[in-house]
């Protein structure tokens, strides 16, 4: 059976935010005395990852910070923990820090270089192109306003389905949407935990986008580029009965 379907995760995929988050909070942090390793800001990156991937942590944090300033505040509280600060040094810099990422954060909206190309070349080998996103809402307009809409033939938010990554219903519920197998399709994302943990017990082949080195033996292709995908689709090894 051979892969007929690639599907994409949306945020730190087909776009990104530069300088990233956990990079701009770990500056801001630093400014007011707590100095991180590369380490530390490795932690922390891995850290948010897994805390978005609908992590108990966060389910728990929007039942108790039902605003959305005291859920930030409380964030802002959880990074500084990771980053390795005291529960006094967490509780007195969150309020600065999370006032600093409101009123200063301002990262770009990035394509990566090489994803159009990508996406070009997929479509004319054949492939069908889908996105799934663990966004709440529709982000149809978004993908048409960058270029990227005449690419998919479906573009899913995890919303419509009432589900999340990594739940595999939702995974489903995309497969289910497009027409096509678990085993035929291939699912890429930038998170370990929301996208590979998630694809992969749906049954779909992940590829891991890992552009910052986070993530160590995910236990499934791993690329830095988009155009990379290209190679990974040649190698019939990877792909459990392609070709057959």
């Amino acid at each position: 059976m051979s892969i007929r379907a690639i599907f994409y995760d949306l945020d730190g995929t087909l776009r990104m935010n530069l300088p990233n988050g956990w990079h701009a909070f770990a500056d801001f942090a630093q400014e007011f005395g707590l100095h991180s390793s590369p380490e530390d800001r490795l932690r922390i990156a891995r850290w948010e990852h897994y805390y978005f991937a609908e992590s108990p942590e966060i389910r728990s944090d929007r039942i108790s910070f039902t605003d959305s300033p005291s859920f930030w505040e409380n964030y802002s509280r959880r990074q500084l923990a990771v980053l390795g600060a005291a529960p006094e040094q967490s509780a007195e810099l969150a309020p600065k820090l999370n006032q600093r990422m409101t009123e200063e954060y301002r990262p770009r909206d990035i394509i990566p270089d090489d994803l159009v190309e990508t996406l070009a070349r997929l479509r004319e080998q054949g492939y069908l192109l889908g996105v799934l996103s663990n966004r709440s809402e529709s982000f149809s307009g978004y993908l048409a306003e960058r270029g990227l809409g005449e690419f998919f033939s479906l573009a899913i938010f995890a919303g419509e389905a009432g589900m999340y990554k990594p739940e595999p219903g939702v995974f489903h519920y995309l497969l289910e949407k497009a027409g096509v197998l678990a085993e035929e399709s291939v699912y890429v994302g930038d998170n370990y935990f929301a996208d590979v943990v998630g694809a992969r017990g749906a049954g779909m082949n992940p590829v891991l986008l890992d552009v910052n080195n986070l993530f160590d033996a995910p236990g499934c292709p791993v690329i830095q580029s988009h155009r990379q995908i290209i190679e990974l689709l040649e190698r019939r090894d990877l792909w459990p009965g392609n070709g057959k």
